[in-house]
């Protein structure tokens, strides 16, 4: 099986949510939104996970270098939107090999069984 990555966005600010806690931090059926994009990373087999966080929620990037262990974690800074988060994490990534899927971590609902079909449709030529 070809090797598998995973970056989890993570760095909005969540103002609409008008809530101290961080967007991705709040809770969904018991589990932070970020845990269960981690959870749906860790479940498809993906052997790095790298959460993009913001400067402005260092709660959020305690959280998953917590979870995920140093390294684990890029800051976004400054916010210049989703294609820049993605490229944030290049140097997390760095010498990876491999596929790489990019979700965000305020989507609680997307389990690797609705990200699995991304993989096989790249093992597929896709």
């Amino acid at each position: 099986m070809t090797a598998r990555a995973a970056v989890i966005l993570a760095a909005g600010q969540g103002t609409r949510m008008k809530s101290p806690t961080p967007k991705v931090l709040h809770r969904v059926g018991g589990r932070t939104m970020l845990d269960r994009a981690i959870d749906a990373a860790q479940a498809l087999g993906c052997e790095r996970i790298v959460v993009v966080a913001g400067v402005h929620s260092p709660s959020v990037a305690e959280h998953a270098a917590k979870r995920l262990g140093e390294g684990s974690v890029a800051i976004q800074d400054p916010p210049l939107g989703t294609g820049h988060a993605v490229l944030a994490a290049r140097q997390a990534l760095a010498g990876f090999e491999g596929d790489i899927v990019v979700t965000f971590a305020d989507c609680p609902l997307m389990d690797a069984e609705a990200i699995a079909p991304l993989f096989a449709l790249r093992k597929a030529g896709g």
